[in-house]
């Protein structure tokens, strides 16, 4: 599992999210469904695609009542299709109910983004390109769209402001150019005695140049670059950095990015860009066993 993915990080999710949708208290169900009620539902896959989340829907289940039982079918990351079964959860009717819309909209929202992840996956494997995800997430979903993306195949970049240093055009027009802002960079992270990797955004060959003459980075970035100049730019780099290309990249144009020889793709639309997989959770009929 991911070092983002922590027990203390799900269950603070986990509690956000009970308490965004649950409130005071699911009145449908505490209405309509005796305590003592006891049931059983499967999740049921209604679209082919890249399970994930069961994992977490297990958490889930669990976090908000220890006494539901779990059996996970499959695991994430496996092929799906029509009419599989993905877990089954049984226990008290009450506690399934509540907690079956937070379970599948985090299925849902995480299957289709490991599925888009494997899609654009499948379409570079024959190059050495590698499939990256952005910080273009879902505001305090980020932890779950980045898991899903490693679940899809794909690698995770920065998570986050704090731990590298991303050199962007507004960064770079903000500090007097491409030599200023290395400076200021290299000369901040002495200062404060960090270790980061540091990238640059370059827009152009020109750009690229101005970099290559400057040093003082990890990770040239091709933005918004055609392919054809983007090969010529790994060619003027010539493996000094790691090249990652990013900007508008989909998937009728990241073959052709990819055979541009980069290091990297960066995809926002893995994760802005989602339709959501269709899953459902339907009860069953449940005859719990009982001592003689």
């Amino acid at each position: 599992m991911k070092d983002y993915i922590t027990a203390e990080g799900l269950n603070q999710f986990i509690d956000a999210a009970l308490k965004e949708d649950v409130g005071v208290g699911d009145h449908s169900t505490l209405a309509s469904v005796p305590a003592d009620q006891q049931g059983k539902a499967n999740l049921l896959i209604k679209e082919k695609g890249i399970i994930a989340g069961l994992t977490l829907a297990e958490r889930i289940f669990s976090h908000f009542d220890p006494n539901l039982t779990v059996n996970l079918l499959m695991n994430d990351g496996d092929a799906v299709n029509y009419g599989d079964i993905g877990l089954t959860v049984s226990g008290s009717a009450q506690s399934i109910l509540t907690t079956e819309r937070l379970v599948l909209n985090c299925m849902q929202r995480m299957s289709g983004i490991a599925t888009k992840t494997h899609h654009f996956n499948q379409l570079i494997q024959h190059t050495d390109a590698r499939l990256l995800d952005t910080r273009k997430t879902t505001p305090n979903f980020r932890m779950l769209e980045k898991w899903a993306v490693a679940i899809g195949g794909g690698q995770n970049h920065r998570y986050a402001l704090y731990d590298m240093i991303m050199l962007k055009d507004n960064h770079i027009d903000f500090a007097g150019g491409i030599a200023e802002a290395i400076n200021a960079t290299n000369a901040y992270l002495k200062k404060n005695r960090l270790d980061l990797k540091v990238e640059i955004e370059t827009r152009n060959l020109k750009e690229v140049k101005a970099v290559l003459d400057k040093g003082g980075v990890d990770i040239i970035m091709l933005d918004n670059m055609s392919p054809k100049e983007m090969k010529e730019a790994v060619a003027l780099i010539d493996k000094q950095y790691i090249t990652e290309a990013s900007g508008g990249i989909n998937e009728n144009t990241i073959v052709d990015v990819a055979e541009s020889g980069v290091d990297f793709i960066s995809v926002g639309a893995l994760t802005h860009q989602v339709q959501s997989l269709d899953i459902s959770l339907k009860a069953v009929k449940y005859h719990p066993q009982t001592a003689d």
